[in-house]
């Protein structure tokens, strides 16, 4: 079996998708953003990715994201956007030099670079001279002080699922990880998730990433399910790794989905093949707002004749621009506290907003596979405050 996560400078497309890439490394130190920027006329705004990366796949992402960030500029109203490219080549050291240039060339605000390493030392770089960045990382250990991560985090994903849960009756769930970093870090995101919604920890258990390590686990597993009365077993793994044969293990050692209700921290409809598994069915996990983004892909498509080439990590790029735009538009300028403003943005895959430590809050919907087949049990929220935040 594959490890599950990527934790380097590759893993971070997968990552951005899945949920389960994260880089390790300390928080910027927070700091002052001084003097708010971007308050008078066009806001400067300098769009950091990695064009020159030698991996092709990670050039055409590079690519998606201009495009998408140019055609949220194209679609303002009311607030004028320049964009400028710098390529970081993928390298935090390349990334903090044209980070710096950039500040000197005028830019008010910093989206982007692609992966945590870079963004941490962009956001290292430009500390002291009052400018945000608008990282794409989903990293939240990189998050704090002037960066902002721009992906979907754990936290979001783990307290969607859980509030949902409790909604729906349950109130004891056994989270069962893998044994990577990765998936430790959804683990605990799962816990802080059911102490703060008050549902009973049923237990946390986990696996060696092998086939024979998952097979050995399940009577431990199923033991623990037992004797601690778990409702629902919560699990960090992906379709793309051990997420397949989990759920195979669980219904062969009692812990079928007819007396367990399966939960998951990853999109369980990618790839599609992935919607036949038959442990699946009927099991719970979120994804973001299918409207908003089969919206954004027929405008990106009209407008580049092709869709995205990844399309989750390409919103992020529309979603800065669309945040600042709005900012702009309001005359309130890039400051931490008017990217923290509670109301949020309208982006590619729905409502979002940013967080005073630096991570972020996005809406997502809850769905089940239903005869090899998506169905939404409860939409995502459209605006903050509503059911489902």
């Amino acid at each position: 079996m594959a490890n599950p996560a990527a934790f380097g400078r590759r893993g971070a497309l997968k990552s951005l998708v899945a949920g389960l890439g994260l880089l390790a490394l300390a928080a910027c130190d927070p700091v002052s953003t001084g003097t708010t920027r971007g308050t008078s006329g066009t806001v400067q705004v300098a769009l950091l990715v990695p064009s020159s990366d030698p991996d092709a796949n990670v050039g055409r992402t590079a690519q998606s994201i201009v495009n998408a960030a140019r055609l949220a500029a194209s679609e303002l109203q009311g607030a004028t956007v320049e964009i400028k490219v710098y390529d970081t080549a993928g390298s935090p050291a390349t990334a903090a030099q044209v980070a710096t240039q950039a500040v000197n060339d005028g830019a008010d605000v910093i989206l982007g670079p692609l992966y945590a390493a870079e963004a941490n030392a962009v956001g290292n770089a430009v500390a002291s001279r009052g400018v945000n960045v608008l990282a794409f990382s989903n990293n939240p250990a990189i998050a704090g002080g002037n960066v902002f991560v721009m992906g979907a985090t754990f936290d979001n994903t783990a307290r969607r699922m859980v509030g949902y849960a409790k909604d729906q009756g349950v109130q004891s769930i056994l989270v069962v990880n893998g044994r990577s970093e990765a998936e430790i870090v959804g683990r605990d995101a799962i816990v802080r998730a059911i102490q703060a919604y008050g549902v009973r920890l049923a237990g946390t258990q986990d696996f060696e990433l092998s086939q024979q390590g998952v097979t050995a686990a399940m009577p431990r597993i199923a033991a623990s399910a037992e004797a601690n009365g778990a409702q629902a077993i919560f699990l960090t793994s992906d379709t793309a790794t051990a997420l397949p044969f989990v759920v195979e293990a669980l219904g062969d050692n009692n812990l079928s989905p007819a007396e367990y209700r399966y939960m998951g921290l990853t999109r369980w409809d990618i790839p599609t093949s992935a919607m036949a598994l038959p442990g699946l069915q009927g099991g719970w996990f979120a994804l973001p707002d299918t409207t908003a983004v089969n919206q954004f892909v027929s405008r990106y498509s009209a407008t580049y004749g092709t869709q995205p080439f990844n399309t989750a990590i390409a919103g992020l790029g529309y979603d800065g621009i669309a945040a600042i735009g709005a900012l702009a538009k309001a005359g309130k300028g890039v400051s931490h506290a008017s990217l923290t403003q509670s109301s949020g943005f309208a982006g590619s895959s729905g409502a979002f907003r940013f967080l005073s430590d630096g991570t972020n809050q996005r809406a997502l919907a809850v769905a089940t596979l239903q005869n090899q087949s998506v169905r939404i049990l409860e939409a995502a929220p459209t605006r903050f405050g509503s059911a489902g935040f």
